[in-house]
């Protein structure tokens, strides 16, 4: 058998670009990516926690105020300036890969990572939070379903998956790490 690589001794050469982190809500994003960015010695930054930032409101609130597509338009001009900001680990929101230009830039500029995690992994993690505005007065298997079905064609376009459990965070790290190396 095959011995797996230490990651802590892993190198990514290719911090000249950001490494941005997609997949549905709940899969973990945020903390891989605090974790991602330590071991590569990159900054971190949340892009949802951005747009409230920008907007001066919480997501919550952008939706209510101006829906989806206002919430999608913030948000992809945000990520947009996240990116020529310069390298560093980005989270982005379960729905940002899906925005055709906001794909687009991400795959010419950045590198990739669908952190993927099977729908009950999905539906104990998001039970966590309140703030998710797609799932108020929803149930959340029959939206992480949908939105599934919906996002994953698109997901599949990053150039690495890698598959989160309920186990530790630093597993999908180190798979993150070896892809990378």
């Amino acid at each position: 058998m095959a011995s797996r690589p230490d990651t802590a001794s892993v190198t990514f050469d290719g911090t000249d670009r950001s490494i941005v982190l997609v997949g549905m809500m709940g899969v973990g994003k945020s903390t891989i990516g605090k974790l991602l960015a330590g071991k590569l010695g990159l900054s971190f930054v949340d892009s949802d926690e951005e747009i409230e930032k920008a907007a001066g409101m919480p997501i919550s609130e952008i939706f209510d105020r101006f829906g989806e597509p206002g919430f999608r338009d913030g948000e992809r001009r945000v990520i947009a300036r996240l990116i020529a900001e310069g390298p560093k680990v980005i989270a982005t929101g379960g729905g940002a890969f899906i925005n055709d230009e906001t794909r687009r830039l991400i795959k010419e500029k950045c590198r990739s990572v669908w952190i993927d995690a099977d729908l009950d992994v999905l539906i104990e993690r998001v039970s966590r939070r309140s703030n998710r505005p797609l799932l108020v007065g929803k149930d959340p298997r029959d939206v992480l379903t949908d939105l599934a079905a919906k996002r994953t064609p698109f997901y599949a376009e990053a150039d690495i998956h890698v598959r989160s459990d309920s186990g530790p965070h630093t597993r999908t790290v180190n798979q993150i790490l070896e892809a990378l190396a």
